[in-house]
């Protein structure tokens, strides 16, 4: 599965229809927008969940448990610090892990999918090393629920992040200025 990972910051053109065209072909939206209050978000989820609802794309909401509560999530994302915060888990809760052991421990917390990065070099993290496929096939053998790696994913290196046992990938850029519908064929 393809996830789309908002940032309208980048986005080229109306930021729903770039959400709408991205729900082509991701079977989940995950809207981070972090430069928002949680109030701005909240208002902006609304609107998010209501496109994924119409094109049948899961919906997930990023950092804000209660924006989440509010408007009724398919999925909350979090990352592992926010995660081991959260007072209960409402609904299926993905953790962003970066190494193995924030890997087992979220999975042994509960949570329902990891987020694994960065994977490959991004302008997100500039300057930051890439993890690479081999941090990613150790996180995928060492948990039992489904890893998405994440970071300088595109349509060019997402084989070899599917042949390491990703049960899918997170794209941001590839989404948000794309001009053209990214390829489904490698999930058909």
């Amino acid at each position: 599965m393809r996830i789309c990972v908002t940032n309208r910051l980048l986005c080229r053109g109306d930021f729903y229809e770039t959400v709408r065209k991205a729900c082509e072909t991701a079977g989940m939206v995950i809207l981070r927008e972090k430069d928002l209050t949680e109030t701005e978000y909240t208002e902006l989820a609304r609107k998010i969940k209501e496109i994924c609802a119409e094109t049948g794309t899961d919906f997930c909401i990023n950092k804000y448990a209660d924006a989440a509560r509010t408007v009724g999530c398919d999925a909350l994302q979090l990352s592992y610090s926010d995660f081991l915060e959260l007072p209960e888990k409402f609904c299926r809760t993905g953790v962003s892990v970066h190494s193995v052991k924030e890997a087992v421990t979220a999975a042994e917390k509960g949570a329902d999918f990891l987020i694994a990065g960065h994977i490959f070099a991004t302008d997100c993290k500039k300057g930051v090393p890439p993890r690479g496929l081999k941090f990613l096939t150790e996180i995928i053998s060492n948990v039992e629920i489904p890893v998405f790696a994440i970071g300088g994913i595109n349509e060019e290196n997402e084989h070899s992040v599917l042949e390491c046992g990703a049960a899918g990938v997170c794209i941001m850029s590839g989404y948000m200025n794309f001009q053209k519908s990214l390829d489904r064929s490698i999930y058909v």
